[in-house]
């Protein structure tokens, strides 16, 4: 070999260790990564056996999600206010969970007996009403609604089924242009109150994420105590993951949620999914590759 090919010999294998060691720290988190996905996977799994859930995480805190809910069917309707009821069983009324439009803030003061009220009626009976001449309808919660001066002029509510059973209510205002409320509006909002419904179901099983992985982990390795501090560990690592709130973790879990969603459509929508992801990442490594210094 002439001295001009082993210098440029020497030359590609500078470049190629220079291009390792840029990409060592990729790879670690990559790794890490990987990891975590297979744990949450295997906690998943175990979940599932043991007829928990089948989710661990959203993207929106509770609370944010159900404000969305509401916000989103009071926008999709037209209608000026809405808000979302949950039943306190143990009082036996209905308690504002989600409030918007003009009296906000003033209305999540009170609490509503189960049957008192349009919002009442419908957490007890577990049937939809629309009310079109609300401030005539001798139904309405004219104390609430004299308190925060405030008589709608029509009314929207369904009920939020979970398990088969009424858990709350979601409730809409005055349509906008002074229009009724119509049977169209009302499977609109069923369909938000399913969603709104989920969301509160799963935020109940998982109110405390950290308990509940530690109990699962607890259950399932009581004969083996170094497996079981081995999974404490990565249950910490994982939910540390999953809530903290740094930009570049918040994008790892909108793509680890993205690529779970579309895996559950089927082999072949997840296969695709992978060949589209692993090519992207090949030529974004290509591409790095080209910008390197010669």
């Amino acid at each position: 070999m002439d001295q001009h090919r082993l210098e440029s010999v020497q030359e590609e294998l500078a470049r190629a260790y220079e291009t390792i060691a840029q990409q060592k720290d990729v790879v670690e988190r990559l790794q890490q990564q990987l990891e975590r996905e297979q744990f949450a996977q295997e906690l998943r799994q175990l979940m599932v056996r043991s007829s928990t859930a089948s989710q661990l995480l959203s993207p929106f805190t509770h609370s944010r999600l159900l404000e969305m809910v509401v916000q989103t069917a009071a926008e999709v309707i037209s209608a000026d206010a809405g808000s979302l009821f949950l039943i306190d069983e143990e009082a036996q009324e209905l308690v504002f969970e989600v409030a918007i439009g003009p009296k906000a803030r003033q209305v999540k003061q009170f609490h509503v007996p189960l049957g008192h009220g349009i919002a009442g009626l419908v957490a007890v009976s577990g049937q939809p009403m629309a009310i079109a001449h609300a401030d005539q309808d001798t139904r309405l919660a004219l104390d609430i609604a004299f308190s925060i001066q405030y008589v709608p002029k029509s009314i929207l509510c369904v009920p939020l089924f979970y398990n088969d059973r009424v858990i709350g209510v979601i409730e809409l205002l005055d349509k906008q242009k002074n229009a009724l409320f119509t049977p169209e509006d009302m499977y609109i909002l069923g369909l938000f109150s399913h969603m709104a419904a989920v969301a509160i179901g799963q935020s109940r099983s998982y109110h405390d994420q950290q308990s509940l992985l530690q109990s699962l982990i607890h259950a399932f390795t009581q004969d083996n105590v170094q497996q079981r501090q081995q999974l404490y560990q990565q249950a910490e690592s994982f939910s540390h993951w999953v809530t903290t709130e740094d930009p570049s973790y918040a994008r790892m879990r909108e793509l680890v949620t993205l690529v779970n969603e579309l895996s559950l459509y089927g082999e072949q929508e997840a296969a695709l999914c992978s060949t589209v992801l692993q090519g992207f990442a090949q030529s974004l490594r290509l591409r790095n590759l080209a910008v390197l210094p010669s």
